[in-house]
Parts: C-alpha cells; structure tokens; sequence
C-alpha cells in the first residue's frame, strides 16, 4: 500500500446532526491541506451537498484542540470559520433541502488583536433567535449568547475555568453543561450545571447537580448531558469507577436547595463517554423514542438501547467495533463507524428494525483478505498489572524474523482502537508487525486504568509499552533486534523516554513530541497548564521528578537512532523542544534527524505532508534494519 493511499487521501469524518430529516457532518479533506467543510443531505436518495466551497475552513481554536464547530436548528446553521474565527450565519431554504442556501454572514466582529477569542461548541436557541455556546477571551471561558441577527456576545455565565457541552430543555426553560477548573481535566474532576431560563433570557439559579469541583474529596467526571422529551436529564458519571449513565428525572420540579436524586441506568462495567479533549463529542443519543448509547468493553466499542427503567444493556447486531459522535431524531440514528476491515464512515440507523446502512469516506482500499486484522494482547505491565494492547500480524502472519513497530499513542488518554488503520496496514503490507498499546492511563477500561498513569508519565507507559514488545518477541512473532518505537505528542514523549530507559527497542520516530515536561510549564497553552501535576506532580515540588523523567536531561542514555517530525505552528508543544533534543543527541554524536514543517501545528492536517512523514519515517527504519 502506498503511502499517499494510507494518509493522504481519505476525508475525516467528524460531527454528524441529524435535524428536521436531513443530516449534517465535517468533512476533512486532506487534499485541500486539511480544510473543513459542512456537508448537507436532503431526504432519502439526495446527493451530498457542500454547504461552505471554496476557502471556508470550518474549525475551532478553543482550547487549541477546538471540535464543536458548527450547530443547526431548522433553517438556521451556525459555524466557526478558521479565516477569521468568527461565529457565521447561513440560513436554508424553506423546502429543508440543504442544496441552495444563502451567502454566509458574519454575526460576530473580528476580534481585538489585543484581545484575541475563540468560539466553539454552540447551540441555537431558536425560541430566542439566538446562538449559546463558548467563548474563550482572556485566560477564561465563557457562556454567551450571540443573536443570530448578529452582534457582540452576550455573557450568560462565567464559569471558574473551563465549561462547555451545552444542552437546552425541551420548551426552552433550562440550560445544563460541565464546567471543570484546574488543575484537573475534565476527565478528572468535572460538574454538571443547570440553570433555569428566565422571560429574559438569563440564566437563574445556576448551580452544580453532578460531578465533583477542585476541592472534593472524591475525583468524579461528567460527560455529554442530554435531554430526554420528558424534561428528564442523562448524563455520563464515573463516580462507580466507570463512566455509566444515570437519570435525572423531573428536572423542573428541583428545588435550589433540593438533592438531585441521580438514578443509574445501567450499571455495567463499561464506559459510555470518552476524554473530552475536544467538543463535539457525543456517545448517547435520544431518537423520540428511545435512548441509544455506545459503550466500550475491553477496547471495543458497540451500540445498544437503554430502558429508562433500569432494563439491561441491549446490544444492537452490528460489525463495527470504533462507534462515535452519535446524534438521533424521530427513530433514526447517525454515528461515525468503523471496523477492523471498514473504513471510517457514517452509519445510519432505523432504530426500531435495526436497519442500518454505511457510507465509507473513500472506497474500500483493500480487499478483506489482505487486511491485517486486530489481535488481542494481554500481558503484564507495570507492576505487574494486566495490560491490554492490540496486535497486527504482518501480512504472510507473523514470524521470529519479522520487524515490529510499537505505536503509542497520544493523549495519553486516548485509546489504541480497532477500526481499520490504513497507517497500520501500510506497515503490515511491508511485512511489519504492528502492537498498539493501550497503556496504563488509556481509556475504555475503567477510571483505576486510566488513574495507573497518575504520577507516573514517563514511567508506567514506558514500562508497558517495552513489556508488550517483549511478549511480542516471546512469542516468536518479531526479531528482537528489529523493534521500533513510534508516537505523537505524549506518545512521543513515551518513545523518548522508552529509548532513554529500556533496552528493548533499537529505533525511534517521534511528531511533535515532549521531550521536556518542565518547559511544557511556560508554554500559553491553558487547556493542559496544569496537567503534569496530574502526570507528574505539582511544580516546583516535584520538580526532581520532572529532571527524572525528561528525555532531555537524559539524552546521552539514548544509544538508537531517532527520526523526529515538527511543525513549526505548534503552539501545544513548541517545535523548540524537538530542536533542543535533536541538539542534545547530536552533540554527542547520536543519529538524530529533523524535520521542520511550515505551517503545520499540532496535529498534520496536510495530505502532502502526511504522506512525505510516513514515507520518511519507512525509509529511515529500513535503514536502520537493513532492509
């Protein structure tokens, strides 16, 4: 498989609504270097339409990470344009077909450069004409309301630090959201809000009903409130150590100084949410009818039905194992789907029958024979806990000979999932073996997995990741001398730090890695300021475990050669922090190769210079291996 093939090639899929019939969703387009357009469908049998051609760029600055770029309500669509991070306005036409719609306007001015704002993670209240959704400005977020009529933001609410996610009650009299505050994410320690609407429109008696703030005793996170027709609330609460879903019946009737009595949906050990590093994350869905939910069970994800009254889980026969972003209406239901041999693309659900139907982003690219499929790897971890990780025979099937690439991946709270990689089938096409590793901190396995990382970055996901290469190699399935060790961001950190600390792997790449935690302490990055209290421990307390754990400090342990890639847009984790490593292994006479790209931040988005960093990242292991 060619490289341009596996990442250069395939639109992402993000944000698909369902709204009066017809269906919304992001498509990113690598060709176009990575811009973000709206698409539209009519009813059943209309083609796909591009709402915002030519130079619009649909993205969100929020946080730096954005998501949440656009709403819709009726004839009315509300996006975020990356051009000049505005709020715009389109409205549709009166036959609800999405194929002609007005000019966009700009309800909101261009901001100060002195005093620079974001917005993202909208809603549109349509009995008050108006958009409710974040702004950041100045260091803080903020609830406002912009009037689609146009004009400056309103402030509804100011939250602590952080909020975001939302949602209106039927009939318009009360507002909920999380809110969270640092130094925790949310993921961490969040809350959940509610306040009333008053004949103004401000919000009253705002108060938290869920989660846990900075000070409580007990870490609790919250995810994705959702309104039910009946005036009831749902939401995602980890307080059993998993992320399930409870109910908040009768919300209207709750008093200021009255105890919401949360009732749990069903309890399972399963998580039905996911970190919230960017908005627009949805994993429960409520279709008139019925509440349908995605859960995650051992790294695998599925769609089922939950009773309001407590029922069991009731798994729905499909064959995809990646589930995300779900939005339902009127017995329908839309999702991002994959599995280990489909692509990335939007599922459709008639939700009484179960009749379903998938749009892959592109053409299958492989046939189902010569698709390397996910295996299941236990083995002990750090302390000897029980690990997970995937693993991907190379095509042919494995063999002691064989080279084996460990991806770790970033976050590091994401998760090493199961739909079909086409960057993981480039490698396995070659004859790689590929592990992907959920280490401890992943998600989909319990708030006590994810909390192994606490303290401990640099350490616990080190000494998983080198244990799953060496249950790999024991297994005869790889070539000892052959394993190299791939990651992005955290997950470049951990290469860094699996070169600097283990003997197992004999070559590295790493994008926009952390190759100092310490320096990450003056970067302007709000959203993750604090994290490594989290990670590592509170600075200048800790700062001997910040010197302990930085590949940087510790660069002249690092005997493999490493292949690093940087753009030079990044405000997450400068491209600095590359350029000093890089220096470091060098001066010592280390191989150490750099990569700087222009105009790339944290994250490639760019179809070309996706393809050019896979294609020199093979090309520098071959060498390495002698291939």
């Amino acid at each position: 498989m060619p490289a341009e093939l596996a990442v250069g090639r395939t639109a992402g899929i993000a944000e698909p609504r369902l709204d009066g019939g017809r269906l919304f969703w992001l498509e990113q387009r690598p060709g176009e270097r990575g811009r973000t357009t709206l698409m539209g469908r009519g009813g059943a049998g209309a083609a796909p339409v591009d709402l915002t051609p030519g130079t619009w760029n649909l993205r969100t600055r929020v946080h730096e990470y954005g998501g949440g770029a656009y709403a819709v309500a009726g004839d009315q669509v509300v996006f975020v344009d990356d051009g000049d991070r505005c709020l715009w306005q389109v409205t549709l036409t009166s036959d609800g077909d999405p194929a002609t719609v007005a000019e966009p306007r700009r309800l909101t001015a261009p901001p100060d450069p002195e005093r620079p704002r974001a917005f993202a993670d909208g809603l549109i209240d349509r009995g008050r004409r108006r958009w409710i959704g974040v702004m950041e400005q100045d260091g803080l977020d903020r609830l406002v309301a912009v009037p689609l009529a146009g004009g400056e933001p309103e402030l509804l609410h100011q939250p602590a630090d952080f909020c975001g996610d939302a949602v209106l009650a039927p009939g318009g009299g009360h507002l909920a959201w999380v809110s969270w505050e640092q130094p925790f994410m949310p993921w961490e320690r969040s809350q959940l809000w509610l306040a009333a609407i008053d004949a103004a429109g401000q919000l009253r008696q705002a108060r938290p009903i869920a989660g846990s703030a900075a000070g409580d005793p007990q870490g609790i996170s919250v995810f994705q409130p959702l309104w039910l027709d009946d005036g009831s609330l749902v939401a995602a609460n980890d307080r059993s150590g998993w992320w399930n879903l409870e109910r908040l019946a009768d919300v209207s009737a709750l008093g200021p100084d009255t105890l919401p009595r949360w009732q749990p949906l069903c309890p399972m050990e399963a998580e039905f949410a996911t970190p919230q590093w960017v908005y627009g994350l949805r994993t429960t869905a409520w279709d008139g009818t019925r509440l349908l939910a995605a859960a995650c069970r051992q790294g695998r994800w599925e769609l089922g039905r939950l009773a309001l009254d407590g029922g069991p889980w009731e798994p729905i026969p499909l064959p995809f194992s990646d589930l995300a972003a779900l939005s339902a209406e009127a017995g329908r239901l839309v999702a991002v789907a994959a599995a280990p041999a489909i692509g990335q693309g939007l599922l459709e659900l008639e939700t009484a029958s179960g009749t379903w139907r998938h749009t892959p982003a592109a053409p299958p690219p492989l046939a189902a024979e010569a698709t390397s499929l996910p295996e299941p790897l236990g083995f002990d971890g750090h302390g000897g806990a029980p690990t997970h990780a995937w693993y991907y025979p190379p095509r042919g099937g494995s063999h002691a000979e064989a080279p084996l690439l460990v991806k770790g991946h970033s976050g590091p709270t994401a998760m090493a999932g199961t739909g079909l990689n086409l960057a993981i089938q480039f490698w396995t096409s070659r004859g790689w073996g590929v592990v992907d590793v959920n280490y401890g901190g992943s998600t989909g396995f319990g708030r006590a997995y994810r909390e192994r990382l606490d303290g401990q970055w640099g350490v616990v996901d080190v000494a998983d990741c080198a244990a799953a290469a060496r249950a790999v190699v024991a297994a005869g399935k790889a070539d000892p001398t052959r394993v190299a060790f791939e990651g992005g961001s955290a997950g470049g950190f951990t290469v860094l730090a699996a070169l600097c600390f283990t003997d197992v792997f004999t070559a590295g790449a790493v994008r926009y890695p952390v190759t100092d935690p310490e320096a990450l302490l003056a970067v302007e990055h709000r959203f993750e300021a604090r994290y490594t209290e989290t990670l590592i421990g509170p600075w200048p307390g800790a700062r001997a475990l910040y010197e302990a754990r930085s590949p940087l400090r510790h660069a002249t342990r690092i005997t493999a050669p490493v292949l690093f890639f940087h753009g030079l847009d990044d405000r997450v984790v400068p491209a600095s922090q590359s350029e000093q490593m890089v220096d470091a292994l060098r001066q010592r006479g280390q191989e150490a190769e750099l990569h700087l790209i222009p105009g790339e931040g944290h994250g490639f988005r760019d179809s070309a210079v996706r393809t050019a960093v896979l294609e020199a990242t093979e090309a520098f292991f071959r060498r390495q291996f002698h291939l």
